[in-house]
């Protein structure tokens, strides 16, 4: 999640580890109520099978964890306090985010259909540790193949 002006602000942010790909979830705020409406939406979007675990930090705003779990079928685990490299991953791509959501903006602003853009954006953008693929085409042929093995059971 990054925050905006004065922190009254956020965006909910979800990076696949396999493939890269970034889902970005509207806050109106940094309510623990709005992470879990909106880290709830972008993760029931995504197929069951491509969503099994959460890593987060220990920020007040997951105090619903135990409800995320409930809605979504995901285990939801958390960083030691102070460890922001147990998120390596999650940190990298939110200073990616912030070429298009600058710090001390107010992110309230910006609808779905925004957000919904700027990680496309970010989702096709080629990336070297993906062997210059995109993540949208690693996502995809993860995808394929995920539906390939359901059918042949």
């Amino acid at each position: 999640m990054i925050k905006g002006a004065m922190n009254r602000s956020s965006v909910g942010t979800l990076v696949e580890r396999i493939t890269l790909m970034e889902v970005l979830a509207r806050m109106p705020d940094g309510t623990a109520q709005s992470a879990l409406d909106g880290f709830s939406e972008a993760l029931n979007a995504i197929p069951p099978e491509l969503r099994n675990t959460f890593t987060y930090d220990q920020g007040r705003e997951m105090s619903n964890h135990v409800q995320l779990s409930e809605r979504t079928g995901v285990a939801v685990y958390f960083g030691d306090p102070h460890s922001p490299w147990q998120r390596g991953l999650n940190e990298n791509t939110n200073g990616l985010l912030r070429q298009y959501l600058s710090k001390g903006t107010n992110l309230s602003v910006y609808t779905q259909e925004q957000l919904d853009e700027i990680a496309w954006s970010l989702n096709t953008r080629p990336r070297k540790s993906l062997g210059f693929r995109s993540p949208v085409e690693v996502f995809s042929e993860l995808l394929h193949n995920t539906e390939l093995a359901k059918k042949s059971h």
